[in-house]
């Protein structure tokens, strides 16, 4: 581990004008109550979610690779750490700012993860996903990655945080995310859900957590409303026009999927 490497990302005087307005409740605050608690318990009854925090991390790691300098990441909805773990065993040299405003799961972080914070490598930001963009300079970051955490944006705020994505990345900088995108499939994707509820019902009634099953099922009536459903078509081509090239979206589990996307 290269203890030597410090993060110092710079902010700007970007004030985030009329086409960047800040929705004032924008955001899913669900994760600070029992499910930021208790949110150990996604690993069993959604195993898929691992597997796309893993493959966030080897992403980065293939660009680190191809890089000579220290990479510096921004995370968007660090959570407990499970991603941040990922990318930062990615690469000795790269540093993480991991931005989440949800004081429960930031502090379960912040001791998961003590070790890399006290090394200089990880540093922690509790605004908001835009607040947190628009604080840093443009062209001054080489990689935004983030698992699960899209998803619950209301389709409004998740267009403004695109733009601001690619505002801070640097030219040849790369989006990495890790999430829920909703087949284009209607009848498929709702067959895939009915799937994912099930397993949550055969897992927590098992472990008698019928409070976290309920809270569970609430934040998944979100996930697929209208106004936050990411559906698959239409979120790549809200990365084309934020002015994102190379789009891709790989290793579709069911409705999971890791996507990537450069700026050239």
């Amino acid at each position: 581990m290269n203890q030597g490497i410090k993060i110092g990302f710079n902010t700007s005087e970007h004030d985030g004008s009329a086409d960047s307005e800040i929705d004032a409740t924008p955001f899913d605050a669900i994760f600070s109550g029992v499910i930021g608690q208790d949110y150990h318990l996604l690993k069993q009854i959604s195993p898929f979610a691992a597997e796309m925090s893993r493959l966030v991390g080897k992403a980065v790691g293939e660009f680190c690779l191809q890089s000579a300098d220290a990479v510096r990441v921004v995370e968007l909805g660090g959570g407990t750490g499970i991603t941040t773990l990922s990318i930062l065993s990615a690469d000795d040299r790269l540093t993480v700012l991991s931005v989440d405003n949800e004081p429960t799961m930031q502090n379960q972080a912040r001791q998961n993860l003590k070790k890399w914070a006290d090394a200089g490598r990880l540093a922690f930001n509790g605004a908001d996903a835009l607040t947190a963009l628009l604080s840093l300079a443009s062209d001054s970051i080489d990689l935004l990655a983030s698992a699960y955490t899209l998803h619950n944006f209301e389709a409004g705020y998740r267009k403004q945080v695109l733009s601001e994505i690619f505002r801070v990345l640097k030219p040849g900088g790369r989006f990495i995310n890790g999430d829920r995108y909703a087949l284009d499939d209607v009848s498929a994707h709702t067959r895939s859900t009915q799937n994912e509820v099930a397993g949550y019902f055969k897992v927590l009634t098992s472990l008698d957590r019928l409070d976290v099953l309920e809270h569970w099922i609430i934040h998944l009536f979100n996930d697929e409303s209208e106004n936050h459903i990411m559906r698959e078509a239409v979120a790549l081509q809200q990365l084309a026009e934020s002015g994102f090239k190379q789009i891709g979206l790989t290793h579709r589990l069911e409705v999971n999927a890791l996507v990537t996307a450069v700026k050239d």
